[in-house]
């Protein structure tokens, strides 16, 4: 059956105008019910409509629209889904904005909500309602041009699997892949467990299963070769299940329990088994989650999870994008992304204010010569006194470097130069330059030309002006961050994408109220 349109009344009931007066605090709520109706127009809805009936459930079947509103207000309050169901039948605010007051039963169940978000995620419609809000925000002259001069910017989020050491990781897989067999045999995972030879998964802890002194490195590596016996022994029971309904899930557990076993395990000079020396690239670190990685921030801040990325217009307060990536892949990867949301909006960038960490992206590195980067560069090292790279000029047309002592020599871009033994020996101000006897050698980066005009432009107070308008990136990433919180609520890169797609829905709905409060004040 087709889901019906959303058709909630747009004046407010005199029960709704008492309840709108008596809120104080929380205006989202307000502002929601004002513009429900403009958020999910006709047009809105219809695309909603298109998710192939997968969150039309009930009889009668349930609107999309409300069901895409209560996920905004489950993203506003930071309720789970439980949550959610409850505060439908019980909170006035959350029934103001559903259209449900004085209804004893939320208007769906759980099970509607968990649908339509499965059914947003599959049809990246949550996107969508980013966009719609920037349309909004165009509507009300609060965004104007489709040039956009955009400030982009990261913050970490924790993952919301369980991080854990290479025994419990490999362990944890174990247990789950003969945890799904027996629940789909109907029998204890201890009886499961002795047939396929694996006891030591059925304890709370397979440290303490193992009941080994851990602090003794033989006795390490002992568990690890008995581990590693389980996990072949428990790979072979597990295929003469093959008949079994589960046989698929309990094979992708194990293919994780392979996935550590190949990135954490080596071989020693005896033919033993031990960890790898350092971190393999990309390590998985959780189970559950396997898009998690370690990351770091800062040289100070670590994060296990992910990086959230938010492109802020520097005009209009509005985040028209967002993106998110494992906490150890560079900040630059995010700009594919950020740039295909931006070409399916129509949008096009004119300034890019950016840290150093994206100029390696494509955004920079492909730009065209309308879009203006603004970045600090890099600092020029401190050379103990000696002539800074600075202090020699360039000449792009002859490619041509001249020193202090103006001896020219040709260079090639992301090559070092080396300027003549001899020619520096005899030079007036070697002292000055150089204290190789080699003679002073400078590296062109591949990227120079572009990095000394970033340079030029920070020696001047408009520049340096130009460069403090990043900063309200950063009050974007706070303020989603106050409502998404440090730590992931969903499993996966996708899930969690969409998550922070619906707090830059709420970021921009703060920003749309200001507009119409803005609006109503200059008509009155």
């Amino acid at each position: 059956m087709q889901p019906p349109l959303w058709q909630p009344p747009v004046e407010l009931t005199s029960s709704e105008q008492t309840i709108v007066k008596r809120i104080k605090r929380a205006k989202l709520f307000v502002f929601l019910r004002s513009v429900r109706h403009e958020l999910f127009d006709e047009e809105m809805q219809h695309e909603l409509n298109q998710m192939d009936g997968e969150s039309a459930v009930g009889q009668p079947p349930v609107p999309p629209a409300q069901v895409a509103l209560a996920m905004i207000v489950q993203a506003y309050t930071g309720a789970s889904d439980d949550e959610a169901i409850e505060a439908m039948a019980m909170d006035k605010r959350w029934q103001l904005v559903l259209d449900c007051l004085e209804s004893e039963r939320a208007p769906f169940s759980k099970a509607t909500l968990v649908r339509g978000r499965q059914a947003m995620i599959k049809h990246r419609l949550e996107r969508r309602l980013i966009e719609r809000t920037v349309e909004l925000a165009a509507q009300k002259g609060g965004f104007g041009s489709r040039q956009l001069r955009g400030a982009l910017d990261s913050s970490p989020l924790w993952g919301a699997g369980r991080v854990e050491d290479t025994y419990n990781l490999l362990g944890h897989a174990l247990r789950k892949a003969l945890s799904v067999i027996a629940i789909q045999q109907g029998r204890e995972l201890s009886q499961v467990a002795t047939e396929a030879g694996a006891t030591m998964v059925c304890g709370s802890s397979l440290k303490a299963a193992l009941d080994l002194n851990w602090d003794e490195p033989s006795e390490r590596t002992a568990a690890l070769h008995q581990i590693l016996v389980v996990l072949d022994g428990v790979s072979r029971w597990v295929n003469t299940q093959a008949d079994v309904p589960v046989f698929h899930a309990a094979t992708t557990a194990l293919a994780t329990a392979e996935q550590v076993k190949a990135q954490d395990v080596t071989l020693n000079e005896t033919g033993g088994v031990q960890l790898k020396t350092g971190v393999a690239r990309h390590r998985r670190i959780s189970v559950e989650d396997p898009h998690m990685r370690h990351g770091r921030k800062s040289k100070q801040q670590r994060v296990d999870g992910y990086k959230r990325q938010v492109l802020r217009d520097l005009d209009s307060g509005l985040g028209p994008c967002v993106g998110i990536t494992p906490a150890n892949g560079p900040e630059a990867w995010v700009t594919d992304a950020i740039a295909a949301d931006l070409k399916a909006q129509n949008l096009s960038l004119s300034e890019l204010h950016i840290d150093r960490a994206y100029l390696t992206s494509k955004l920079v590195r492909q730009r065209s010569d309308e879009l203006a980067i603004y970045c600090k560069a890099w600092r020029v090292g401190n050379r103990n006194g000696l002539f800074a790279k600075t202090a020699f000029t360039l000449d792009w047309q002859q490619q041509t470097i001249c020193c202090p002592n103006q001896v020219a020599i040709p260079f090639t871009v992301g090559k070092a130069v080396h300027f003549p033994a001899k020619t520096c020996a005899a030079c007036p101000l070697k002292a000055q330059c150089t204290a190789s006897e080699k003679g002073r050698h400078v590296s062109i980066h591949p990227d120079e030309r572009f990095l000394q005009e970033l340079r030029q432009r920070q020696l001047t107070s408009q520049g340096r002006a130009k460069l403090r308008e990043r900063v309200a990136v950063e009050h974007t990433l706070a303020h989603i961050a106050h409502w998404q919180g440090e730590r992931a609520r969903y499993l996966t890169l996708r899930k969690n994408l969409f998550d922070l797609r619906r707090m830059a829905v709420v970021h921009n709905l703060h920003i749309l109220a200001r507009l119409y409060e803005s609006a109503q004040t200059a008509v009155a």
